[in-house]
């Protein structure tokens, strides 16, 4: 298992958006370690090129490689990841769901991630945060409740709940997608997206996540 060969450059990828996710949804049977959107270390300090290293190039490398595996051979083969993380998950295929919705999940967090992030929201998602929390202040604060608070491994996510942003936390590798809801940003919070860096002190690394990474831009492309 090898570490990805090419580091790209934030300016030129970050601003199309969703590059990782693209990539992932693009793949077909077997499928490939989705390049990140940022330089590896791009997000330094908050998420050290060391942490970014082992978090992309080892565990979601163990991800997809887990997943051909898993599929191989099999009708799922022929399906978009995301067709196959809910038909894996109605017929209670764990294995390919697990590693697919993780393969999934983790792409979708790269994209939720960038440098020189947070900050204020997009107009339009600005306005519909104010509507649902009452301020982007307070819409951090949930998504830091959330993240926090979420019980073992899992994930803390903003989504589109209808017409109104919510956020929710999921166990494991489940994802929104299976809820009927429509992920807008994703925050990692298994002990590998943090623990090189911070140790035990999760809220530490998902407040530096939240104030200084988010990439607003990305979740208000998410609306569409």
């Amino acid at each position: 298992m090898n570490f990805p060969q090419r580091d790209f450059p934030s300016s030129a990828l970050a601003a199309s958006g969703g590059i990782s996710t693209s990539m992932l949804e693009n793949m077909r049977f077997p499928y490939e370690l989705p390049a990140l959107p940022y330089a590896m270390d791009a997000l330094s300090p908050v998420i050290s090129e060391n942490t970014l290293r082992f978090h992309h190039g080892k565990h979601h490398q163990t991800y997809i490689d887990a997943l051909n595996k898993a599929i191989d051979d099999t009708e799922f083969q022929a399906m978009p990841i995301k067709a196959m993380i809910l038909a894996a998950g109605a017929g209670g295929k764990t294995e390919i769901f697990n590693n697919a919705a993780q393969a999934w999940n983790h792409a979708f967090y790269w994209d939720s991630l960038c440098e020189k992030g947070g900050g204020d929201p997009p107009p339009i998602l600005k306005q519909m945060i104010d509507a649902s929390f009452g301020s982007v202040e307070a819409c951090r604060r949930e998504l830091v409740h959330a993240a926090v608070t979420q019980f073992g491994t899992g994930w803390a996510w903003l989504v589109l709940d209808g017409k109104k942003v919510s956020v929710m936390k999921t166990e494991d590798a489940d994802t929104p997608l299976t809820s009927g809801m429509k992920p807008l940003l994703a925050i990692d919070v298994w002990e590998h997206a943090y623990y090189l860096d911070y140790q035990n002190r999760r809220k530490d690394h998902v407040t530096g996540v939240v104030d200084k990474l988010i990439n607003w831009k990305f979740a208000a492309d998410n609306l569409a």
